[in-house]
């Protein structure tokens, strides 16, 4: 799943010259995605998740293959938004992990924490191969090469997870409590979620244009997977120590830390110009992903009511994938209408933004589901 977006940026661009365009199509499977995902996760607690998942992400490769066609044939510009929105359907894989370590480790929170943050790292060490992988099929093979074989690895990674059902969280059919959404703190919470996607989705396609701009558009997954093995190693870290203080006080903490290194990228590109400096820069920045994502989605587990998590924490990821589509689509304009340099500043105010709601967000009282709240339905992004 890590080598799709940065797949279909390079097809796009390479093929119709224009990194607006390339960022506004991932924009828009992003979006669709967001729409579709609670949907898919209501369906996944009702009725298990080998029995969605692999339809779903049938149908989702069916999309894939769409924009492949349609990219490699000159189809219309509308075709791409239209065949990238169909892989909507793709399931959250890495919130059904989680949901199986939450079913296996409800009565142990410590180890619940230690399953979420090595869950993260992987995620972290998935989304650092798949741009190295997809830029390396993309720019030695053919350009459609990155989403032909994502596409295939995600099938199968997908059927062998579903065949795993020995650890798979019963279906729950029916549930009384309230949407998550009327739950005391997740709306603005959720505005947390959507500000930090916009500081992924803004980072890769940045990132991508400034090593182009370099003359090095090869070297951009190389260069981003560098953030994610920085997210990657704290995450192990956070992960194999002891979380000090309720969540509500570690996140506004990591998000602070999290905008800071945020600053790093955009000084390396403005004052060096050099790949290699930028690269670096990214590694440090990378340091506060895991740590803010573990933390956001702990919170999203507290406060969403008993019988919901799986909803609750699929509405994150709709957040997250909502802020990923506006960062990238942002990031992609600046790109096209000032410089990649400039770009860099949206991370930075993403972040910032981050900040600032989740100042916003009042204390919890009593979770709502503190006997669920590793319970068998929890659900979580990348």
């Amino acid at each position: 799943m890590g080598m799709f977006s940065v797949s279909a940026v390079i097809m796009i661009a390479g093929s119709r010259g224009s990194y607006a365009l390339a960022g506004a199509v991932t924009a828009t499977g992003l979006a669709a995605t967001a729409l579709v995902a609670p949907w898919t996760a209501r369906l996944v607690d009702r009725h298990g998740q080998a029995r969605i998942a692999v339809p779903a992400t049938a149908f989702a490769l069916l999309g894939s293959v769409a924009l492949l066609l349609c990219v490699r044939f000159g189809a219309p510009d509308w075709t791409l938004f239209a065949a990238y929105a169909a892989t909507a359907t793709t399931p959250n894989t890495g919130g059904m992990s989680r949901a199986r370590w939450a079913h296996l480790l409800r009565d142990d929170p410590a180890a619940a924490h230690t399953a979420n943050s090595f869950e993260q790292a992987a995620d972290e060490l998935c989304f650092m191969l798949g741009p190295v992988c997809a830029a390396f099929l993309c720019g030695t093979f053919f350009p459609e090469a990155g989403t032909l074989v994502g596409g295939v690895l995600m099938m199968t990674g997908v059927l062998i997870f579903a065949a795993q059902r020995s650890t798979e969280p019963p279906p729950q059919p029916r549930t009384p409590s309230r949407s998550p959404l009327l739950a005391a703190g997740m709306p603005p919470l959720l505005l947390c979620f959507l500000a930090t996607g916009a500081v992924f989705g803004s980072m890769e396609v940045v990132t991508i244009a400034f090593a182009d701009a370099q003359g090095h558009r090869s070297a951009a997954g190389a260069v981003l997977a560098l953030q994610a093995a920085g997210s990657c190693v704290a995450g192990l870290l956070y992960g194999a120590r002891k979380p000090t203080g309720p969540a509500e006080r570690r996140h506004p903490s990591c998000l602070a830390v999290m905008t800071a290194l945020m600053t790093l990228p955009l000084l390396a590109a403005s004052l060096t110009g050099s790949l290699p400096a930028l690269a670096g820069a990214l590694l440090l920045a990378g340091a506060a992903t895991a740590p803010t994502m573990v933390t956001g989605m702990a919170l999203v587990q507290r406060r969403t009511p008993e019988g919901r998590l799986n909803e609750g924490m699929t509405l994150a990821v709709t957040g997250l994938l909502g802020g990923i589509a506006c960062g990238s689509a942002t990031g992609g304009w600046l790109v096209e209408h000032i410089s990649a340099t400039a770009g860099y500043g949206v991370p930075i105010a993403a972040a910032g933004s981050a900040l600032a709601i989740s100042l916003t967000i009042p204390p919890a009282s009593d979770p709502p589901n503190r006997r669920q709240s590793l319970g068998p339905n929890s659900d979580a992004p990348h």
